[in-house]
């Protein structure tokens, strides 16, 4: 399905709460390759906020104009308050990024490496001991802290990676990719670290090709492909744009089965099963609609199931198909 057609999800036209993260027209090119065309975004305070698309769909290059690590070609963004272009030193003492390649050094150990983090903070001695001994303990790493970095798992390197990036207290993080490479138990476990900063009032800025993990963890996605922003929504909002929804009814009754396929409109039988099809978006207003048609004819139904799309679906629909997204394995 081209994502010329998709149709997006309205914004309330009331006003917006001010943004821990906002871009207007955001573009950036490298030579004649457009990687972001006109990025718009709004993303509140104290959310997880996911982009998700495939390899080359200008992720990690969004996350690098917002850091300040490149500058953008076209448009306007501002992140904590702080405009990206004229008060980049205001953006950078406000974030902590976190690449899906850790910034750990393996020469020296998991505390030294909080310390050195502690030192560019300009924290004195005493103050980044107890900076370090808290984070530490807090990732579940203060058994490791004198052991060399390089002898960590990447699950741990991942948690001491956050933890550095913590000492500053940042109020927005940047995640891009987090777990790629980790193992089912050190994903969810990362998880836990993200629901845990939301909880603090951080704002999560995440990228990822894991389908699951952005349905898990984000409050709103934008799906990114070819440098546009195709949709943006819930993760039920994004399900809700792609046909397939519908709504399963099972009876035991032969003659309330019958008597329900003649009282609803646009059914798909199961004689065998007795059981009745629907189309439906998912929404509680169709979901109503049906049960009220049902309750006037003096029918229940013994079994309802509604059945909606998930994020893969939307995301071959949204872009083409054109990689194939990761998935957490089970």
């Amino acid at each position: 399905m081209p994502s010329s057609v998709m149709p997006m999800p309205r914004r309330s036209d009331g006003p917006q709460s001010p943004a821990a993260v906002s871009t207007v027209g955001l573009r950036k090119s490298y030579g004649d390759k457009t990687v972001l065309d006109g990025i718009d975004l709004h993303i509140p305070p104290g959310s997880v906020f996911a982009l998700l698309g495939p390899n080359g769909a200008g992720k990690t290059t969004a996350v690098k104009i917002l850091s300040t690590l490149i500058t953008a070609d076209g448009g306007q963004a501002q992140v904590a308050g702080h405009d990206v272009a004229t008060s980049p030193d205001g953006v950078r003492a406000a974030i902590g990024v976190t690449g899906q390649f850790s910034a750990v050094d393996g020469l020296i150990t998991g505390e030294e490496n909080m310390l050195l983090m502690a030192d560019l903070h300009h924290l004195s001695k005493s103050q980044g001991r107890q900076v370090a001994a808290e984070l530490l303990e807090r990732f579940d790493l203060t058994d490791a802290a004198k052991k060399p970095a390089s002898t960590y798992s990447g699950g741990m390197k991942r948690r001491l990676d956050i933890a550095m990036t913590l000492v500053g207290r940042p109020r927005i993080i940047f995640l891009d990719e987090p777990t790629t490479g980790l193992d089912p138990r050190s994903r969810h476990n990362m998880w836990q670290i993200i629901r845990a900063l939301v909880s603090d009032g951080v704002t999560v800025f995440l990228t990822t090709q894991y389908l699951e993990e952005a349905d898990e963890l984000a409050d709103r996605i934008a799906v990114l492909n070819d440098g546009r922003i195709v949709a943006e929504g819930t993760a039920d909002e994004l399900k809700r744009l792609i046909p397939g929804g519908h709504v399963r009814l099972r009876f035991t009754d032969p003659t309330a089965y019958q008597r329900a396929a003649c009282a609803l409109r646009e059914v798909t039988r199961d004689d065998e099963a007795l059981a009745l099809q629907i189309p439906s978006d998912g929404s509680p207003r169709e979901l109503r609609s049906i049960l009220d048609r049902l309750d006037s004819a003096g029918i229940e139904a013994d079994e309802l199931t509604m059945h909606t799309p998930d994020l893969d679906d939307v995301f071959f629909a949204l872009t083409g198909g054109t990689d194939q997204p990761k998935e957490a394995v089970r």
